[in-house]
């Protein structure tokens, strides 16, 4: 009997592979969107948080994919799977980009993905409709730079998906600039490209630069029936940004 259900490839499977890291300070923090978890799809590959995405695009923004809506589109750090759904769409002016492109090379449906770095972006003001920047603020020194970036290249009225991983425990972001080493930001942040674990205030920070933020929970907000069986991680919001 199989139990889930991809939303990319369609594959019906009883087991999800394991994927991400088993730290301590995950575990203490309760830090959702991070640690180890069996969340990937055999089929494909996407992870939850990737499926997540799409069934929130599908079920809540499903006009991004309307061939009367002309759509350009910045995808950070772009998930293979999702990339090739979102550039497929003939409606959809795509740009992915990333600060180290070359990682991308092996996504056989992208033509180009531009080097990108989020704290200082080449484009004028009010350009891209929508932006999606999944789990990559965490990674970033100067995250509030880069949220200002993100919201000055948006169009008003256009929106960003900005997913990161958040403590359900912490009052107060955890940083320490000083923690500098692969080995000390495992045990501190839970990975070791990681430079903070972000809490409740991460919505403040988005606000601070213009956002106006909202969070959509699929249980909460019932987006489709049985979403167990795609394989998301239930507790995990959709964290929307607008201009």
């Amino acid at each position: 009997m199989e139990n889930f259900s991809c939303l990319y490839c369609n594959s019906s499977f009883q087991e999800l592979l394991p994927f991400g890291f088993d730290f301590p300070v995950l575990q203490k923090n309760k830090v959702i969107g991070a640690g180890y978890r069996l969340c990937v799809c055999s089929g494909c590959y996407s992870t939850d948080r990737e499926r997540l995405l799409l069934l929130y695009l599908t079920e809540k923004s499903s006009e991004i994919f309307s061939t009367q809506n002309k759509i350009k589109l910045l995808h950070v750090a772009p998930e293979k799977n999702l990339s090739f759904v979102l550039s497929s769409q003939s409606n959809i002016e795509y740009i992915a980009g990333d600060k180290f492109p070359s990682l991308y090379n092996h996504y056989s449906h992208l033509e180009k993905c531009i080097t990108l770095d989020i704290t200082s972006l080449a484009y004028q003001d009010n350009i891209f409709d929508v932006i999606i920047c999944n789990h990559v603020l965490e990674h970033i020194h100067d995250d509030i730079t880069a949220m200002s970036e993100l919201h000055r290249i948006l169009k008003p009225g256009g929106w960003a998906i900005l997913q990161v991983p958040i403590s359900l425990v912490l009052e107060e972001t955890y940083e320490d600039f000083s923690i500098t080493s692969p080995e000390e930001r495992e045990k501190a942040f839970g990975q070791r490209d990681h430079v903070r674990i972000y809490s409740k205030d991460y919505l403040q920070r988005l606000e601070s630069v213009g956002f106006r933020v909202s969070t959509h929970n699929p249980m909460k907000e019932k987006w489709t029936s049985n979403l167990s069986k795609y394989g998301i991680n239930l507790l995990e919001d959709v964290i929307l940004g607008k201009k």
